[in-house]
Formats: structure tokens, sequence, C-alpha cells
């Protein structure tokens, strides 16, 4: 995927919005590894005050001139607003990655999955009922949308933005 990532244009703190096992893992490997730093609260489970933990962490990545991509569900404003607010701190541009919902696929997914990657049933219908798809108008610079492409791979389309 061309385009995807900060690169010479400056830093960027790049959102992924979408429900568990809908890719976001895996996209973040495939597109954004090589030019941003993972930030995820699935890092540290056990962890107190992973909200403030997750905002230090892009702090310091900000400051030392690294993008960095934000991999969680981050359904609703409510989570990224201080993503954005961090992001404009520094001087970043904010690009949200959005994983359109597929409910059933995320499900079957999930089943799949084994050990702690693996989120019960009902938390991944609860954030489900919360997930909103993220646009400009919420402070992002540019919103992407991030679709399977049948092959293991992925499109990426851009929503509102350059």
């Amino acid at each position: 995927m061309e385009g995807l990532g900060a690169g010479a244009e400056g830093l960027e703190v790049a959102v992924l919005v979408g429900l568990q096992a809908s890719g976001k893992s895996a996209f973040y490997r495939r597109h954004l590894a090589a030019t941003h730093v993972h930030v995820s609260k699935d890092l540290w489970p056990n962890a107190r005050h992973r909200q403030r933990r997750q905002l230090r962490l892009i702090a310091e990545a900000l400051v030392e001139g690294r993008s960095v991509a934000v991999d969680n569900t981050n359904p609703s404003p409510e989570e990224w607003s201080p993503l954005i607010v961090a992001a404009r701190e520094h001087a970043a541009r904010v690009v949200a990655y959005w994983f359109p919902p597929d409910l059933a696929a995320s499900l079957e997914r999930n089943a799949a999955r084994s050990g702690r990657a693996r989120v019960p049933e009902v938390g991944v219908r609860a954030t489900y009922r919360r997930l909103r798809r993220p646009r400009r108008a919420d402070g992002f610079d540019v919103v992407r949308v991030v679709t399977f492409d049948g092959r293991c791979g992925f499109v990426v389309r851009g929503l509102e933005g350059p």
C-alpha cells in the first residue's frame, strides 16, 4: 500500500477503529509497523491506569520524532478524543483507519483465537453497540476505510480527507 504512513510528511498518530478480530493488528503489522510505534492496551492487560500509560507512550514516541499507531478498538469519541488531543500537542497529523463492522465475521475470527487473544463474545457485542464511524468533524485529518481484499490482504481507501 503506497502512501500509508507518515514518511517524510511528519509525525502521525494512526488511530485504528474497529471491532475485536476485525484485522486491526494484522493491518498494523503489514502496513504501519515499519513507520509507526505500536501502542495497544492489549500489551499490558493487567496494568493499572492503562489510559494514562497509553497517553504517556504516545507522547514519548512523538517527542522522539516517531509516529504512532494506536491499536485498540477505539469505538467512540470517548476513546479517540484524548488521542487526538495528544497528537495535536505534538503537531502530529491524526489519521483514523476505520474497519467497518462485520459482527458475524469478527465473532468467527475471535472464536478461532486462543488464550488471552480470545475476547468473550459479550465483549465483542458490547463494542459493536458502541462502535461509531470516525469522521473528520471528530478532529481527524484523514479518515481511511480498511476492508479485507479476499486474498489475505487489505484494501484501503480514503473516506474523508486527502
